[in-house]
């Protein structure tokens, strides 16, 4: 099994940012893609963005290109996810999730094995 670990949430004001980190315990070794998600309140959750296995590959959803930037470290198993110009809309619970066998990039929740609990990011106007 895997476990997931989501840290660096908090209360921004627009126009800041926030890094975000998703450590992984277990059985690290089947971890493939990872990938971020988030859901505000009353809405279902969205894909943020994805990266391979390699980290040489990373797709973003249209929303938050050009202003987040995803990264990983295999060797600490951790995922980052580096926020910039937050905006109010961007206030939501984010999700951290490994694919179990996958490599390369996915967008799908379906594709993804191991979820963390999340952590609340809140943007103020």
């Amino acid at each position: 099994q895997v476990q997931l670990v989501e840290s660096g949430g908090g209360l921004v004001q627009a126009g800041g940012s926030l890094t975000l980190a998703c450590a992984a315990s277990g059985r690290t070794i089947s971890i493939g893609a990872k990938g971020w998600f988030r859901q505000a309140p009353g809405k279902e959750r969205e894909f943020v963005g994805t990266i391979s296995w390699s980290g040489s590959s990373i797709l973003y959803a249209d929303s938050v290109k050009g202003r987040f930037t995803i990264s990983r470290d295999n060797v600490k198993h951790t995922m980052y996810l580096q926020m910039n110009s937050l905006k109010p809309e961007a206030t939501a619970v984010y999700f951290c999730a490994a694919a179990s066998r996958r490599l390369e990039p996915a967008t799908s929740q379906e594709e993804y094995s191991y979820w963390g609990q999340g952590t609340q990011v809140t943007v103020s106007s």
